[in-house]
């Protein structure tokens, strides 16, 4: 059965973004969108009392083929894309569409290639000049030699780990819409993220106190990458949560209803309130001074963000000065269990 025609008011209402129909200047019909956006007396007045905005009104009162990027057609800062479209005699088709999400994607990347750029170039240049000075000629004491040659080493090695670090991120990322189907161990999990970094905790004089229970809590997973999530989280805590005062990091497991728990706290200096949205961003880091020279890369809890993302698990980040960091990882446990 042929279907009847529709109208262009129906079409346009069928259409998720503003959608407006102008003919010489005069609205004749807006969707339910436009009128969120632009008011809802719009339908049949002068296009002028609704947008403002003048390269906006330049385009759709010529009528012609268009496509304009532009700022502030209805609120200050939000940029949108408009689209103008020839529909008949005097009469056009004109689309509004946000694009603050794929502005602030590609202020992501521009941000994080310019991160990452300075997290490679300052270990980079440390190797460059020490590199320099071996290699010039002249007498040169043993006792400098080796410091210079502890210092490429260990620059060199803080670069591998950026890199290693922002390859893993990639694959995490190319694997977001696989959701893991293994059953997996999360007590054993913490006790191998435990044992991982037994040693860096035995250098900071800090104990990693393990509380699992008796029961096995089984979650859905992929092994390698669960084990990842709990040996970042640990050794944030061991690195940035013991001291003279904070010798012990606790890292419990437990079943909360449908979801498995793992969670991992330190009694260190805490972390202000204003930095809490954003640990999880690449690179940020609330001391970096302090980051860069225990080891880290700024990159660990970002990949903890993506893991439980791809889990379909919870990540919550609690902490306030003078007390401590709790940071919890909520993940399903198998269906049927």
């Amino acid at each position: 059965m042929a279907l009847a025609p529709l109208s262009a008011t129906a079409l346009i209402e069928a259409l998720d973004e503003p959608a407006l129909i102008v003919e010489d200047g005069r609205t004749l019909a807006a969707n339910a969108a436009a009128r969120n956006l632009f008011g809802s007396s719009i339908t049949g007045r002068d296009l002028r009392f609704a947008i403002r905005h003048p390269q906006a009104l330049q385009a759709i009162l010529a009528g012609k083929h268009r496509d304009l990027a532009l700022i502030g057609l209805a609120n200050a800062e939000q940029p949108w894309q408009l689209s103008v479209r020839p529909i008949g005699k005097g009469a056009c088709l004109v689309r509004v569409t946000d694009r603050s999400v794929a502005v602030a994607a590609e202020r992501m990347r521009v941000d994080f290639v310019a991160n990452a750029s300075h997290e490679l170039r300052t270990p980079l240049a440390t190797i460059s000049g020490f590199a320099e000075t071996l290699a010039e000629d002249g007498p040169l004491d043993d006792r400098s030699r080796a410091k210079f040659g502890a210092t490429i080493h260990n620059e060199a090695a803080r670069m591998l780990r950026i890199i290693e670090d922002l390859m893993g991120l990639s694959r995490i990322e190319a694997d977001r819409f696989v959701v893991p189907r293994t059953t997996i161990d999360l007590g054993a999990v913490a006790r191998i993220a435990a044992q991982q970094v037994a040693a860096l905790a035995e250098r900071k004089g800090c104990s990693i106190e393990v509380v699992t229970g008796d029961a096995v809590i089984a979650v859905t997973g992929d092994h390698a990458q669960l084990v990842q999530v709990a040996d970042n989280l640990v050794t944030n805590a061991v690195r940035y949560g013991c001291g003279a005062n904070a010798g012990t990091v606790r890292v419990e497991v437990l079943l909360d209803g449908a979801r498995g728990v793992l969670r991992v706290i330190d009694q260190g200096d805490g972390i202000a309130a204003d930095h809490l949205p954003r640990l999880t961003e690449r690179f940020y880091r609330v001391d970096s001074a302090r980051s860069r020279e225990s080891g880290g890369t700024g990159l660990g809890l970002a990949i903890v963000k993506h893991i439980v993302e791809r889990h379909r698990g919870t990540l919550d980040i609690r902490s306030r000065p003078g007390a401590g960091t709790t940071v919890e990882v909520r993940l399903p446990i198998p269906e049927g269990d």
